[in-house]
């Protein structure tokens, strides 16, 4: 796909989503680190439905570190591997009290300094938290980029770069959540729903499923 037809499919996601926005519940960059660190190979909808009481009873870094480890772990018990996830959440809560004045840093390289923080989770809390032009790659959007044409990669930083390189300026800080939703509920991992798919005109897919049940 080339980067005409690569913005073109962007736009067209734009289009039918004007105002996109990350599905996981936060209310500041501190919840929506912990969010993110705890969405790693779970869902969405798991995590918003652990947090409310996590965010109750630990709002803060101070907060959330005083909670430990194993006081964090009965509220996440629902989210996969939770044990490793409320061990990240504690030793992370506690460096930013050390390290950062109980502040989430806008630095990619301090954030990836953080237990259980890698280039995915730093690019959303930049993106999100701290208004930066960064590309979180997920499954989602690594298996957009690679059935559609849109951003072919062996590796997900490969996408990462080819994503970043091919959508247009205006449109970088939001096409992270616009593709993530399209991956989420049109360009399914079993059955991709093609004959609802708004970019279906821009989409390089040779096996598109152009009826429901087809």
């Amino acid at each position: 796909m080339g980067t005409e037809q690569a913005a073109a499919f962007i736009r067209a996601l734009a289009d039918a989503n004007p105002a996109p926005e990350t599905e996981l519940l936060y209310t500041d960059p501190f919840t929506l680190l912990v969010a993110v660190v705890l969405s790693a190979q779970a869902t969405d909808a798991s995590v918003n439905r652990a947090t409310p009481d996590l965010f109750a009873a630990a709002p803060t870094p101070d907060a959330m570190a005083a909670l430990g480890a194993e006081g964090i772990g009965p509220y996440i018990r629902r989210i996969g591997l939770w044990q490793g996830k409320a061990r990240n959440v504690a030793a992370l809560s506690r460096l930013l009290v050390e390290r950062h004045g109980g502040q989430v840093p806008a630095d990619r390289a301090a954030l990836e300094a953080l237990p259980g923080v890698g280039r995915k989770t730093a690019n959303v809390v930049l993106n999100v938290a701290f208004g930066e032009e960064a590309m979180a790659v997920d499954t989602h959007i690594f298996r957009i980029g690679n059935r559609t044409g849109l951003a072919p990669g062996k590796t997900v930083r490969e996408v990462e770069d080819r994503l970043v390189a091919r959508c247009p300026p205006e449109l970088l800080r939001d096409a992270h959540h616009w593709l993530i939703l399209h991956g989420r509920y049109t360009c399914k991992a079993r059955t991709p729903e093609c004959w609802r798919c708004p970019a279906i005109a821009f989409c390089n897919y040779r096996d598109k499923v152009l009826k429901p049940g087809g």
